[in-house]
């Protein structure tokens, strides 16, 4: 456990601010945070904005000095909905509950491509295609594989996918099809995984990253707070996906789903959003942490994310959800003085 630092007292103030400089300049020589350390900032009362303003400013200098002022932004396409065998307790598209998800099959070229070449248009700069399921096989990921040689072909955009469970000849086809990253999130850490998903295991999920990672290909790897985890669960999640070597971290926040069983969970608080963000950059320096499905609930507190170590984001329309303006959000980024 952390040291506990309590704020009602001007000494103890001083030196939480006193900690986090400390730890800031411990990360910016190249050194790793300890886990005792990223309780200590991950503890930080959400509504003591004087030192949340200390941990977002060292969060900015880790990003600025580890990743520059780049920010990478990626859009998706829901290519198969619903109709998926996994109780992922989150999930609108589970089979296992009632909701008013839509459900059709693997979308038509036609349809993907403008989607693409609508998104590339804007600005984005990389597409991927997300199926719901455990995995996909057979003439399906046949399909899947004409789709992105075709959208390699007909468009400029870095190619992703998104498409559950995958073996590491699968990875090896999809790499000869144009595609550069796979994303696959390990949705929360291993101590609380079972909490939320009983159909398939944690160490299924570990096993296909490690397939990605064999074959070559770079991953994107996340998972969603909000789920009703522990500050604790959030920190080890950041360090499981640490010692995974992944360099693109898309943080959802959970979006109850009515008829899910999570559906009465209530959600974040923009600066507890912002701060675990925070948090993971100092885990993480050299990543991208990435604004993913959820973030409207940071409302018109979106900006201060890219002052405080986030520098990429998922862009326009979400899975099931409501998403975010690509060109409101290519404003944002370049009224905090970040380039895209």
């Amino acid at each position: 456990m952390g040291q506990k630092i309590y704020m009602n007292k001007g000494a103890m103030l001083i030196n939480m601010k006193e900690l986090i400089l400390k730890i800031t300049d411990k990360v910016l020589k190249g050194e790793d945070i300890t886990y005792e350390e990223s309780l200590d900032l991950i503890n930080i009362d959400d509504n003591n904005m004087e030192i949340l303003e200390y941990l977002f400013q060292g969060a900015n200098k880790i990003r600025e000095k580890f990743m520059g002022k780049k920010v990478d932004l990626c859009t998706i396409i829901n290519a198969k909905s619903g109709m998926c065998s996994e109780d992922c307790k989150f999930c609108a598209q589970s089979s296992h509950y009632n909701t008013d998800v839509k459900k059709y099959n693997l979308l038509d070229y036609d349809e993907i491509l403008k989607r693409a070449k609508e998104m590339e248009k804007a600005g984005a700069h990389r597409f991927s295609l997300v199926t719901s399921g455990k995995g996909i096989k057979g003439k399906e990921f046949d399909k899947l594989l004409d789709i992105y040689k075709r959208l390699n072909r007909d468009t400029n955009l870095k190619l992703c996918a998104s498409h559950g469970v995958i073996s590491y000849e699968q990875v090896l086809k999809l790499k000869e099809s144009g595609v550069s990253m796979y994303h696959h999130n390990i949705e929360t850490c291993k101590d609380y995984y079972q909490e939320i998903c009983t159909t398939h295991s944690y160490e299924e999920r570990i096993q296909t990253i490690k397939n990605v990672i064999n074959a070559g290909m770079d991953i994107c790897c996340g998972g969603i707070i909000g789920l009703g985890e522990s500050l604790e669960d959030r920190v080890k999640m950041a360090f499981e996906i640490k010692e995974l070597g992944v360099k693109s971290i898309p943080i959802n926040v959970l979006n109850p789903i009515k008829g899910t069983p999570l559906e009465d969970k209530e959600i974040l608080h923009p600066f507890e959003i912002l701060k675990t963000m925070a948090v993971y950059r100092y885990i993480i320096p050299d990543s991208y942490i990435r604004y993913a499905g959820g973030r409207m609930a940071i409302k018109d507190k979106q900006n201060i994310g890219f002052k405080a170590g986030v520098n990429a984001a998922l862009v326009g329309n979400y899975l099931t959800t409501i998403g975010s303006d690509i060109n409101k959000d290519k404003k944002m980024i370049l009224c905090e003085g970040l380039e895209i």
